[in-house]
């Protein structure tokens, strides 16, 4: 896979795990996880950016770039206990979002088809689409949910004359087929857009949204469970797909459609570790990282965390699926050290 290196930053891995290339399978065959990078805005509606998204969330740590990230809370490390490889950045141009879109998918089937989990660095939020049918692809078309924390629900039609962009993707995996309507979970959702139509066709797919004033009223936690019982009912798989802009602005200013009223950073990272650790996670994404505008790379950083926080709680899913005491989010930090 070709690295584009300078053009929107330096040829750089995840925190410094080790590349690979999609092209040889070998470079990657005992990959648990393989990192992907989708450097691609030409599918927004509003500001652009995401292009450098990926990069920043690469490089966005104040630690050695060493492959190692010992996690406090779930005492792991990811990076270490987990084989994960950099795949680099898929090659996707802005004026060919159809061709880039295509590009991206065989990318995430390669991986998936190789018995990896990938996770997309993005990018606008129109690779959802690429990203989920590259994964169901493998996994089974209908047989993979999806778990998507958004502030909006991604669910236009046409916009601008074309079906895709990053206001459509949800809309088009349904009617695909790649996930199906009443296995898509949304959480975080808020403001002022999408209107009635597009809201009845959502309710005709029997989607699950969870609007704000739902989760500040019932809790998250309580949402969340909810969601995931949907989620593991007749499917083998979930996919994660995260846009930071289900972040407060306050919090995630570095994106490209703000919402105010949203998330806090610490309610996303610990929804992104119970996600990754009580289901089966197959695929994530993270997307609408807008370097152009943000301050301090706080967006970025948050990014990179989201990333961490997965890769954590799959390592630490599977360290307790192979025996031994499970894990235990009220043991104090220095017990049994």
């Amino acid at each position: 896979m070709t690295r584009y290196g300078p053009m929107f930053g330096p040829d750089v891995t995840f925190l410094g795990v080790p590349p690979c290339t999609l092209e040889e399978p070998v470079t990657y065959a005992d990959a648990d996880v393989v990192i992907v990078g989708a450097p691609f805005d030409g599918g927004t509606s509003h500001r652009p950016g995401t292009r450098f998204g990926p990069s920043a969330i690469r490089q966005a740590c104040y630690l050695p770039h060493d492959g190692s990230r010992p996690s406090l809370a779930l005492r792991v490390d990811a990076l270490r206990d987990l084989c994960v490889y950099d795949a680099g950045d898929v090659e996707m141009f802005s004026g060919d979002i159809e061709r880039s879109l295509a590009s991206l998918e065989t990318a995430v089937h390669a991986v998936a088809a190789a018995g990896a989990i990938p996770i997309v660095l993005g990018g606008d939020h129109s690779i959802a689409l690429p990203d989920a049918t590259g994964v169901a692809r493998h996994h089974g078309l209908g047989r993979v949910s999806l778990v998507h924390f958004d502030a909006h629900a991604d669910t236009g039609d046409i916009e601008f004359g074309s079906l895709h962009g990053h206001g459509q993707p949800m809309r088009r995996l349904i009617e695909s087929g790649a996930v199906r309507g009443d296995r898509f979970l949304q959480i975080g959702l808020r403001g002022y857009w999408p209107g009635p139509e597009t809201l009845s066709w959502m309710a005709g797919q029997r989607m699950r949204s969870y609007e704000m004033t739902e989760v500040v009223a019932r809790g998250l936690d309580a949402c969340l469970s909810e969601a995931f019982a949907i989620a593991t009912d007749e499917c083998e798989g979930v996919f994660l797909s995260v846009d930071v802009d289900v972040v407060d602005p306050g919090m995630a200013p570095g994106t490209g459609t703000p919402e105010p009223g949203g998330f806090t950073s610490r309610q996303l990272l610990d929804a992104v570790r119970r996600v990754c650790y009580e289901l089966p996670v197959v695929g994530v994404d993270v997307v609408e990282v807008a370097p152009p505008y943000d301050h301090a790379d706080i967006t970025a950083y948050l990014g990179n965390r989201v990333v961490l926080e997965a890769l954590s709680a799959i390592a630490r899913r599977r360290r307790d699926a192979a025996g031994g005491d499970p894990w235990n989010p009220t043991q104090p930090l220095l017990d049994a050290r």
